[in-house]
């Protein structure tokens, strides 16, 4: 767990969190100025939107860019374990003495002023940012583009959306183009723009937003490809063809996040030896990361146990894929999911792939899904499915069924966050 002076002060900005929620950037600009806009004291920002595959890409940039010598600053959202994962400072996790001055001197410069939890955060990372050198900042997105906490940086050196999909559909809209459109207010005049694959509706908005700005966009399927061959990479843009190991990150969509990174890697100017750092080197926990020792490991016995943060059905979609791509074996969803999800859409990709699904409460989670909601959404999905008082009882059920099973624990960041919490 996190050190308990910083996470007192989270407690007391959450108190700040206003009742109604309403996405615009008044309450973040007006927090910047009393902190002396440090946002415009940043070293060059690449800025990630997207709804599946930030974190990963934002993973892979960040080891091609350090293995040729480059300080990478780095923000993301939401933590797993520790609320520190958020802020890395030229390559390392802020430190809990740092977090905690830097929380409560954000704290104090705002007062009793509303301001959401995110957004507060955000500026304080912001800070810390400009305080501290280095050659780039990775800059990934919380909940949309246009009026994202992050969105702030008036002219970052390059912008990166990732596979658009339906989420959040309450703050961003309920159609695609209407959520591409979000996501495409990252795109700033003048500054290119990587994108990876996209249904045609989201990439003609990104591609029209990105006209009237005559921001450059570096499409996938278009300036570059990437495909699997022979167990490898194979990259290809108008820079040439790159032959690359498999990316270390498990699944057939990290071909797809590794193929943006590279792009983005690419148009930054970066070499051979960066690329094959970028998938041979990432590191980004809870996305298809094989657990392979810990309290639950012990408890599971001969189970193979597999973590997985995703949670709407285009991340259902890549899951169900790469386990089809493993060796045959028994397999399991041990499934804790929110009540903002579309929980049906997000299971259905694993009928008649999984054996079963044993839905569990997200410990510590007020916006939890019951786990009788899950499994009776599970079952809507064509799944066989029951529930279980907690984590431990329901791997007992799957092991004591199925001794060698396969288990993927999915369905929330929150519930991987407390998996690798509780797993040491």
């Amino acid at each position: 767990m996190s050190g308990a002076a910083s996470d007192h002060i989270l407690e007391r900005m959450m108190a700040l969190h206003p009742k109604y929620i309403d996405l615009t950037l008044d309450r973040v600009w007006r927090l910047l100025e009393k902190l002396g806009h440090p946002e415009r004291d940043l070293p060059p920002v690449i800025h990630l939107a997207g709804t599946n595959g930030k974190g990963s890409t934002q993973a892979m940039i960040r080891a091609g860019l350090e293995a040729g010598g480059a300080r990478v600053h780095a923000y993301t959202s939401p933590h797993l374990a520790r609320f520190h994962e958020r802020i890395r400072l030229a390559g390392a996790l802020i430190s809990e003495p740092d977090l905690a001055a830097l929380l409560d001197e954000v704290y104090a410069v705002n007062g009793p002023d509303p301001i959401t939890y995110f957004e507060i955060t955000t500026c304080a990372a912001l800070l810390a940012f400009a305080r501290s050198p280095a050659d780039y900042l990775l800059l990934e997105t919380g909940l949309g583009g246009r009026l994202d906490a992050t969105n702030v940086v008036a002219r970052p050196a390059l912008t990166v959306i990732t596979p658009i999909a339906m989420d959040h559909e309450a703050y961003l809209g309920d159609t695609l183009t209407k959520i591409a459109g979000e996501k495409a207010g990252i795109l700033k005049r003048g500054v290119p723009v990587v994108v990876g694959p996209q249904e045609e509706a989201a990439l003609e908005v990104i591609e029209a937003r990105a006209a009237r700005l005559g921001a450059e966009v570096i499409a996938a399927g278009q300036h570059w490809h990437v495909t699997e061959e022979h167990g490898r990479l194979v990259f290809q843009d108008e820079r040439g063809l790159l032959d690359l190991p498999r990316p270390v990150l498990p699944g057939r969509h990290q071909f797809d996040n590794a193929g943006a990174a590279l792009a983005a890697l690419r148009h930054l100017g970066r070499g051979e030896a960066a690329c094959e750092a970028a998938v041979t080197r990432a590191e980004w926990p809870a996305r298809m990361q094989r657990l392979r020792d810990g309290p639950l490991v012990a408890a599971a016995g001969g189970a193979e146990l597999w973590l997985d943060g995703g949670h709407n059905p285009a991340a259902g979609a890549a899951l169900a894929a790469h386990l089809g791509d493993l060796p045959e074996r028994p397999t399991y969803l041990l499934c804790g999911m929110l009540n903002t999800k579309d929980v049906t859409g997000f299971l259905r990709a694993f009928a008649g792939q999984v054996r079963g699904l044993v839905a569990v409460d997200i410990p510590g989670e007020a916006n939890t899904l019951p786990a009788e909601e899950t499994a009776a959404r599970a079952r809507d999905a064509g799944l066989e499915a029951e529930t279980a008082s907690d984590v431990l009882a329901a791997l007992a059920a799957i092991t004591a069924r199925s001794p060698g099973a396969r288990v993927l624990i999915c369905g929330s960041l929150y519930l991987a966050g407390r998996i690798l919490r509780e797993n040491g």
